[in-house]
């Protein structure tokens, strides 16, 4: 009884330790979600402007702001701002505009 013991205890072990992530594949992960965001951006010389927002598996999404500047020429290189987010499970970038976020309506 005691090595049965002993073995289901060092097989739990094992499994817990090969389903976590290494610090190896936090890093691919994170070059993976900041190309991705940036090749989806509409902007030139798109960068991430902050860490990513790590939400957890029951959303399945991660957010990155993304700066750069407008591409278009009656923008004359104005700053904006992207939010991009990135669905884990399809391993797709989606961006929308977030300049105005901050900024209330006039009344």
């Amino acid at each position: 009884m005691k090595t049965t013991t002993l073995l289901l205890l060092a097989l739990t072990a094992f499994a817990g330790q090969a389903s976590a992530s290494s610090p190896d594949a936090w890093k691919a992960f994170d070059k993976t979600l900041v190309d991705s965001c940036v090749a989806a951006s509409s902007l030139k010389n798109a960068k991430p402007a902050g860490a990513p927002a790590m939400f957890d598996d029951s959303v399945g999404y991660n957010a990155l702001l993304i700066k750069g500047q407008y591409k278009q020429a009656f923008m004359k290189n104005k700053t904006g701002t992207e939010l991009c987010l990135y669905d884990r499970k399809n391993k797709k970038a989606l961006i929308t505009e977030w300049d105005n976020v901050t900024t209330l309506p006039k009344k």
